[in-house]
C-alpha cells in the first residue's frame, strides 16, 4: 500500500535510560526496554517517510495534470441579418419573422421596410433622395420606415442605413409570390436588389389564409436559415440567385413537407387552388405549392418587373 504523505510525531521517552555499568568503559549499552521500541518506532516512520518521498516522486515523474478536454470557446460573432417586407413595417408578417429572430442566438436583426403596404411594387424604385424614419414593428422591436418600394427599403439601408448585413430576408409576405406572381412582388424585388447589391436573400411568402398561417411560414423560414446559417457565418451563400420560399396555408389538414423545385415562370393551373392532401407530384413550385408542399426555388435576380 503506496501512503500519500508521512509525518514523524516526536515521541516521549518516560523514565531514564540506564546504561550497564558492566559496558560503561565502552561506551555501555542501552537496556532500558522503551528506549528499543522507540528505536525501532524511529526506524519505522524513517522508512514511511522515505516510500512516501519515492510514491510522490514517482508520481510526479510518470503523470502530469493534463489539460481539460473541454475547450472554451469564443462566442461566434453575431450576423446581422435585414428583414424587410412589401406589407409595411407594422405587418404581422415581418414580425412573425422578427420575433422569432430576436430569440436565436448569435443574431442581430435589424428591420428597414416600407412605411406603407407596397405589395405588387415588383423592384421598382423612387428617384431622388430617400428619407427613413424611426417605427416599430406591431410587437414594439424598433425599425426604420422608408417612404419608398421595398426595393428602397434595401438601398437606404445599405446606403444611408449603414447596414451592413450578411443575410437579407424579405417577409413573410402575406400571399404566395410562385410562378408568374413572383416577378410583380415587392417582396422578391426586395430580395433581388439586396442580392444584386452582393448580400444573400431569402424572400418568404405565406399562402392566402384566413388567417394565413404565419407560424407555420415561420417555422420553414427558421428552418432554412437552421440549415444556411453556416454558410451565411462564413460569407459563402450565392448571390448569383435568391432563395424564394413559399408555404401554404392549409384550411384542412397540415403541409406534406418541404420540397426543392424549380421556379415555373408561368403556369396555367389556378396558383389560389391549394389543395393540402393533393397527390400531384410537386415537378416545380406552382404544383408543388397547390398540393400543398412548402416550395423552396432558387430564382435569377434579376427579372422583376420595375
Amino acid at each position: 500500500m503506496l501512503l500519500a504523505s508521512a509525518r514523524i510525531v516526536p515521541m516521549q521517552v518516560r523514565g531514564p535510560i540506564h546504561l550497564d555499568p558492566r559496558t560503561a568503559a565502552d561506551g555501555g549499552r542501552l537496556t532500558n526496554v522503551k528506549f528499543k521500541r522507540i528505536a525501532v518506532i524511529l526506524a519505522l516512520a524513517l522508512a514511511l517517510v522515505g516510500a512516501a518521498c519515492s510514491s510522490d516522486s514517482d508520481s510526479g515523474s510518470s503523470s502530469t495534470t493534463e489539460p481539460s478536454e473541454t475547450e472554451t470557446s469564443e462566442d461566434m460573432d453575431d450576423i446581422t441579418i435585414l428583414v424587410t417586407n412589401d406589407d409595411g413595417v407594422d405587418a404581422e408578417g415581418i414580425d412573425s419573422i422578427v420575433e422569432a429572430l430576436a430569440e436565436r442566438d448569435g443574431v442581430e436583426v435589424v428591420v428597414v421596410a416600407p412605411a406603407e403596404n407596397q405589395s405588387g411594387s415588383g423592384q421598382k424604385t423612387t428617384g431622388g433622395e430617400l428619407v427613413g424614419t424611426p417605427a416599430t414593428t406591431a410587437s414594439g422591436h424598433e425599425a426604420t420606415a422608408v417612404d419608398g418600394f421595398p426595393a428602397d427599403a434595401v438601398i437606404w439601408a445599405l446606403g444611408e442605413g449603414g447596414i451592413d448585413p450578411d443575410l437579407v430576408i424579405s417577409g413573410i409576405n402575406d400571399g404566395q409570390n410562385i410562378a408568374q406572381l413572383a416577378n410583380i412582388s415587392g417582396t422578391v424585388g426586395a430580395a433581388r436588389q439586396a442580392a444584386q447589391s452582393g448580400v444573400p436573400a431569402l424572400a418568404a411568402s405565406q399562402g392566402f389564409g384566413n388567417p394565413p398561417d404565419f407560424e407555420t411560414g415561420t417555422d420553414a423560414v427558421m428552418t432554412w436559415l437552421d440549415e444556411n446559417e453556416e454558410s451565411v457565418r462564413a460569407g459563402s451563400t450565392s448571390v448569383s440567385e435568391v432563395a424564394s420560399i413559399n408555404i401554404p396555408t392549409c384550411s384542412d389538414g397540415q403541409v406534406q413537407g418541404t420540397v426543392d423545385v424549380p421556379w415555373v415562370a408561368e403556369s396555367d393551373i389556378d396558383l389560389n387552388d391549394v389543395d393540402c392532401a393533393g397527390a400531384a407530384d410537386p415537378v416545380n413550385d406552382a404544383v408543388g405549392f397547390t398540393n400543398g408542399w412548402i416550395v423552396v426555388s432558387p430564382l435569377a435576380i434579376t427579372g422583376s418587373n420595375t
